[in-house]
C-alpha cells in the first residue's frame, strides 16, 4: 500500500526511531510501513492518522479508486 508517512515525518523532522517511540512501535516496523513492505494494522493506521492530525486515507492509498465516495 503506498502512502504518505516518510513525507509526512521528514515534515516534522522525526527519525524513523522517533516516529515509532511516538507510536509504539520500532524503527525497523516504520520502515516496513514507509516502504510498502507492510501494511499497518487498522488500530495502527488509526494511531498515524491521530498523530498526523489527517484522516486514514489523506495517508494511505489502497489503489482501490473507482470514483465513489
Amino acid at each position: 500500500m503506498k502512502n504518505r508517512l516518510k513525507v509526512l515525518r521528514a515534515e516534522r523532522d522525526w527519525s524513523q526511531a522517533e516516529l515509532g517511540g511516538r507510536l509504539g512501535v520500532s524503527r525497523q516496523a516504520v520502515n516496513a510501513i514507509e516502504t510498502g513492505k507492510h501494511d499497518p494494522s487498522l488500530p495502527l493506521a488509526f494511531k498515524i492518522a491521530r498523530l498526523f492530525e489527517l484522516r486514514i486515507e489523506e495517508i494511505f492509498d489502497d489503489g482501490d479508486h473507482d470514483g465513489r465516495a
